[in-house]
Parts: C-alpha cells; structure tokens; sequence
C-alpha cells in the first residue's frame, strides 16, 4: 500500500509539474485606448526582435496630409520577411473639419527600407525612415499625391 502511495504521489506530482510547465506564457497587455485623429485606437507592439525592421515598430502620429486631415500609423509588427501588420487611422484636423475619420487594419510590405501599403479604394502609401521620423507619402487614385511627416510617439 505504502508503495501504491509513493507511485500515485510521484505520478500526481509529475503531471502537477509538467502541467505547470506547459502553462502558457503571460500574454502581453495591449496598450490602453490612445486617441489619434480623434479616432479610439487600441495596440499592442511586438517585441523588436527583427533587427533590420526594428526601426519601422511603433507609433507614428502628429501628421496632416492637408490642412484639414490629420493621420497617423502604427505598425504592430514586423515578420522576418519584411511583412508589417499596420493601423492607419486618419480623421479631421480640428473639431471645426467635417472629415470622416476611420481605422484601418492592414498589411504593408517593407523592402528596400520602405513601407508599402493599400487601402481598399486604391490610395497608396509609402513610409521611410528619416533622422527621427517617418516620412509618408500618399498618392490617391486620382493621382494626387501628399507628403508629411510622421513623429514617433511613446
């Protein structure tokens, strides 16, 4: 009997600890909501383990297309292929513009030192790096084309 104890306690303490040990990691908390061009936006930045893409990671705000819309990027990740899960939101300058604001979530593409990507009426936008900022430029379908710089917020 004394045995049959020993093997069921071991046993127990086994699958206790392999449990335990197989328990998944934390999950990292998501940013709290942050106002950007008056629009809502939660995030969560992934670890900057890709080196060369590392610098694109973050937080890009303060920007204006024009003098009546504001925008502003997040770029949540970065694959080793230069694949970049993005959110661009956009909205009115000031509570006197009556521009529709929105959130889009999306995948952009980084090669050579430049982020990529489309939204669904066909806009294009382009991302490099400068000394401190991002600078982006937007073409749309009526190839109009705008430039501004985007800052990193922390």
């Amino acid at each position: 009997m004394t045995r049959r104890l020993i093997i069921l306690s071991c046993f127990m303490l086994l699958i206790t600890g392999r449990s335990l040990a197989q328990a998944p990691p934390p999950e990292t908390e998501a940013q709290p909501g942050r106002v950007f061009c008056e629009q809502n936006v939660s995030y969560r930045l992934a670890d900057p383990s890709t080196e060369s893409y590392r610098r694109f990671l973050g937080a890009w705000t303060d920007a204006a297309w024009d003098a009546d819309t504001c925008a502003a990027l997040i770029v949540d990740d970065v694959k080793p292929d230069g694949s970049a899960s993005i959110i661009y939101v956009y909205g009115p300058l000031g509570s006197n513009t009556r521009i529709p604001g929105g959130v889009l979530h999306g995948t952009g593409v980084i090669h050579d030192d430049e982020l990529r990507f489309q939204n669904s009426d066909g806009t294009q936008f382009t991302f490099h790096p400068a000394i401190a900022d991002l600078v982006g430029q937007m073409t749309t379908p009526k190839g109009q084309t705008y430039q501004a710089a985007f800052k990193k917020t922390f």
